[in-house]
C-alpha cells in the first residue's frame, strides 16, 4: 500500500484452521461462524432454529445469517473439497458453486418474508427473524486451497447487494474490525463498487481506509448535545487493525458487551430486546473503542475517591451524525437503588433533550452503560444499562427533577 510516508506492508495470515472432528464442508461452515462469533460477538450469528418438514412447503434455511441492528447478511459457504483441477476447470466450479449460492441466498430471503423464522445464535437463544425488518445482503464464501489467479466470481442480480469473499477475506475483515456491525457496513459498502479478483478484499480494505482518512468531516451541529458538545471525527474504517495501540483498552467494550449478554433474562428483557441492547452498544465507532476504553478504565479508578457517602459520576456520550441514535457510557462510585434511579433520570432526561432538539424521537434512541466499582471481588465492577426509546412519557415535573439533579453543577459530581 502506498502511503504519505512510504510503501507499508501487511501480511494478511491464512484463515483459521478447520476443525478436525468434522468433514471439510461442515467444518469451513464451522470455521467461518467461529471466526465471526469470536472476533465479532457470537449473539450477531444465526441458524435456523428448526428445520421445517420439506413437505409442508416450506425449504430449510440452512444458511449462516449474520445480523446486528438492521442490516442482515445470509452467508454461503462453498468448499472445495476434493483436489483442485487446472485452473480453467476450477475457474467454471467457482462460478457455477458463486451463482447456487446468490440463488440459494435469495431464496432464504425470500422465505423469511412470506415467513418469520425462529433463528438460534451462538449464545442459544432465540430470535424470531421477519426479514422485512432487515436490509439484506447475500455472502457467497469461498473455502479454497488455491484460487486461480484473476478469477472474478459471477451471478445473476439476486435482487439485493451481493459479494464475493474468500474465507481468508472473512477472517480478515474480522479481525481487523472486531465489530460485526462494522463487518455487516463493510460488506454492504464494497458491494456497491465492481467486483474485485477473489483474495483480493483486504486491498480493497486498504484503498478505503486510504480514502476515509482523507475524506473531510461531515457537518455536525453540536448543539445537538447541548453546551460543550465537540464534533469528534474519525476515519469509518481503521488503517491500524483493532487494537494495535498496544494496550487492551478496546476489549473493554468487549467486555461490556459480554456482561449485557450475560445477563439474565427477566420478564423485562427478552431475547430480542437483548439483541437490540447489544445492536446498539456494538454501533461504537470502532476507531473510538480504544480511546473511549482508557477513559472508561480512568472513570473506575477515579469514581471511588470521595468521602464515605459521597458519589462520583463521570459519563461519555456520542450522538452519532444523524442525531437519531445516542450512546451513554459512564462511571459511579457505587451501585445501589438510589445510584441505579438517578441513572435512569440521566440517561432518560437526555434522550428528552436531543429528540427534542432534533425533532425525530419515534424514530431515536439512547443506550445508558454504567459502571460501578465492586470491592473485594474478582469482579472489578457491575454494569448496569437503560435503553430510551421514542417520546418518553415524562410528566413536567418530572422533568423538572431530573433537571434540577443533572443539569446543575455539583461540587461533588464530575463528568467527561
Amino acid at each position: 500500500m502506498e502511503t504519505p510516508q512510504g510503501v507499508h506492508l501487511r501480511r494478511i495470515p491464512a484463515a483459521l484452521p478447520l476443525p478436525v472432528h468434522a468433514d471439510h464442508g461442515v467444518g469451513a461452515e464451522m470455521a467461518v461462524h467461529t471466526a465471526a462469533a469470536t472476533w465479532g460477538l457470537p449473539d450477531f450469528v444465526f441458524q435456523q432454529a428448526e428445520h421445517a418438514a420439506k413437505g409442508s412447503g416450506r425449504r430449510e434455511l440452512g444458511d449462516r445469517l449474520l445480523l446486528a441492528g438492521g442490516r442482515g447478511a445470509v452467508v454461503q459457504v462453498k468448499a472445495r473439497t476434493i483436489t483442485p483441477k487446472p485452473a480453467s476447470q476450477e475457474t467454471l466450479w467457482i462460478q457455477k458453486v458463486a451463482a447456487k449460492a446468490m440463488s440459494q441466498a435469495k431464496g432464504t430471503v425470500r422465505q423469511l418474508r412470506m415467513t418469520p423464522a425462529g433463528m438460534v445464535n451462538g449464545r442459544g437463544r432465540t430470535l424470531t427473524v421477519d426479514g422485512n425488518a432487515y436490509e439484506w445482503i447475500a455472502v457467497f464464501l469461498l473455502d479454497h486451497p488455491q484460487v486461480p489467479d484473476e478469477t472474478v466470481a459471477t451471478w445473476q442480480p439476486p435482487g439485493m447487494p451481493a459479494i464475493a469473499l474468500t474465507r481468508r477475506d472473512w477472517d480478515f475483515l474480522f479481525d481487523q474490525l472486531r465489530s460485526t456491525t462494522a463487518v455487516l457496513d463493510y460488506l454492504f459498502r464494497a458491494a456497491a463498487e465492481p467486483r474485485i479478483p477473489l483474495g483480493e478484499e483486504a486491498v480493497r480494505y486498504y484503498e478505503f481506509a486510504a480514502a476515509d482518512a482523507e475524506a473531510s468531516p461531515a457537518e455536525v451541529n453540536t448543539d445537538l448535545v447541548g453546551k460543550g458538545g465537540t464534533l469528534f471525527s474519525a476515519p469509518l474504517l481503521p488503517q491500524a487493525p483493532a487494537g494495535a495501540d498496544g494496550t487492551k483498552a478496546h476489549l473493554m467494550i468487549r467486555i461490556m458487551l459480554e456482561d449485557i449478554a450475560l445477563s439474565q433474562l427477566g420478564e423485562s428483557l427478552t431475547d430480542a430486546n437483548l439483541y437490540t441492547l447489544l445492536s446498539d452498544l456494538d454501533r461504537l465507532p470502532v476507531s473510538a473503542r480504544a480511546e473511549w476504553g482508557h477513559l472508561l478504565l480512568d472513570m473506575l479508578r477515579d469514581v471511588p475517591q470521595v468521602p464515605d457517602g459521597h458519589c462520583k459520576w463521570r459519563f461519555r456520550r456520542m450522538l452519532d451524525e444523524a442525531g437519531t441514535r445516542q450512546i451513554i457510557v459512564g462511571a459511579a462510585t457505587r451501585f445501589d437503588r438510589v445510584v441505579q434511579a438517578n441513572f435512569s433520570a440521566y440517561v432518560q432526561l437526555r434522550h428528552h433533550e436531543v429528540t427534542s432538539r432534533t425533532g425525530k424521537a419515534e424514530e431515536s434512541s439512547t443506550l445508558g452503560v454504567l459502571l460501578t466499582p465492586r470491592r473485594a471481588s474478582k469482579r472489578l465492577w457491575d454494569t448496569c444499562t437503560i435503553r430510551a426509546h421514542g417520546e418518553l412519557p415524562l410528566s413536567e415535573k418530572e422533568l423538572s427533577v431530573y433537571r434540577n439533579a443533572w443539569n446543575r453543577e455539583a461540587a461533588e459530581s464530575s463528568t467527561d
